[in-house]
């Protein structure tokens, strides 16, 4: 019988950076810098340049990081946030965090991400920031979208939790927005061990009152400018991101290995497979293809020891948390119709091609039958 394929083999990126990783654990522990501290300090400063942005805050998960965006950006009660029904809920969680409106606009067929051509309709008084997200690494419009916020005046957010590495045009995702997020939840192209995120901004004064809100609002211990919370991102964290960050080029060339070998063996297939915009470079956080079959194929896929994940069965505005804003079905299409479709298959960097083919050959041995 054939070997399985997981969905993801984080025992296999560990393996070969065990050792560097346990004296960074070690140089942590015997320093006892356990909150913040200089494994932190130097990772922030590493991955303000990875990005090439001026400063970059660690958190200790990206949903926190984006909290804090809404809140720089004067986000309140009775204000409204134009974001994508069509990804993770902790993009629209940051909203409510604050008071504020989640307003939804539908997402483009072929990227998953926001559609641009949308926004302005979505538009209101109260409306104060846009949050796009770059969605299973795939870089979403910048240019529309800065265009559409410059001419109303609103700042956007980069929700970059799922984009590590990811360019448009050239240049790497996380410095477009007034500020970017990313989260390094262990599955993430760029993964701790455990929860960690980041806040990454051009702005000194964004950054300064970002480093005081994730610690209690305080810039002088024991005094307190503002409602602050408990975000900071561990020391351990930091060590071990440290380690890792220093390889994320790589993996990321790895994925865009793997993608490339998916495109070039499932061209012949039913599937809807995943593009690139032209000029853009993926992260390839997942790699999410579209069936109306999908969940035969998901079942065949299961029964064939092939992992797979469905990222996502239910867009935001259809959740039961959400039902008090008042969307119903319909309302989204595009978002709805990729909820039923979508199937993410094993995307990681360390896959290799005798997996990438058994894959394959599953997929393919579905379609014939």
């Amino acid at each position: 019988m054939s070997e399985p394929v997981p969905y993801l083999d984080l025992k296999a990126q560990l393996k070969p950076l065990r050792a560097e990783i346990d004296a960074a654990i070690a140089r942590t522990l015997d320093n006892c810098s356990f909150c913040l501290g200089p494994d932190v300090a130097q990772f922030e400063k590493d991955f303000a340049a990875f990005c090439g942005a001026q400063h970059a805050l660690g958190f200790n998960s990206g949903t926190s990081a984006l909290h804090v965006a809404m809140l720089l950006l004067g986000v309140g009660p009775g204000d409204e946030v134009i974001t994508t029904p069509y990804t993770f809920i902790a993009t629209s969680w940051a909203i409510s965090y604050c008071g504020a409106k989640p307003v939804y606009v539908d997402i483009d067929e072929t990227t998953f991400n926001l559609n641009p051509a949308l926004i302005e309709k979505a538009i209101t008084p109260r409306t104060k920031a846009v949050l796009p997200v770059h969605l299973y690494g795939q870089p979403f419009d910048v240019d529309a979208v800065a265009a559409i916020c410059k001419k109303h005046h609103l700042p956007f957010v980069e929700d970059a939790a799922q984009a590590h590495g990811a360019k448009y045009k050239g240049k790497s995702i996380g410095t477009f927005g007034a500020v970017s997020c990313f989260s390094f939840y262990p599955a993430k192209n760029l993964g701790a061990c455990g929860e960690g995120g980041a806040l990454v901004t051009n702005d000194a004064k964004l950054a300064a009152r970002a480093k005081s809100l994730r610690e209690h609002g305080s810039t002088v211990r024991y005094h307190h400018d503002e409602v602050g919370y408990n975000y900071r991102l561990e020391g351990i964290q930091g060590a071990v991101l440290g380690v890792k960050l220093k390889h994320l080029a790589h993996w990321t060339r790895e994925r865009q290995r793997v993608a490339a070998r998916y495109a070039e063996l499932l061209a012949d297939t039913p599937l809807q497979l995943p593009t690139v915009t032209a000029g853009n470079e993926s992260a390839w956080h997942l790699y999410t293809v579209r069936s109306p079959r999908r969940d035969e194929l998901k079942k065949f896929l299961d029964e064939n020891k092939i992992g797979n994940a469905v990222h996502y069965p239910m867009p935001l505005h259809l959740q039961k948390v959400y039902a008090n804003l008042g969307y119903k079905p319909g309302d989204f299409p595009v978002a709805e119709k990729a909820s039923r479709e979508v199937l993410s298959l094993p995307m990681f960097p360390e896959l290799t091609d005798a997996q990438i083919q058994r894959v394959v050959d599953v997929v393919k041995d579905f379609f014939r039958r």
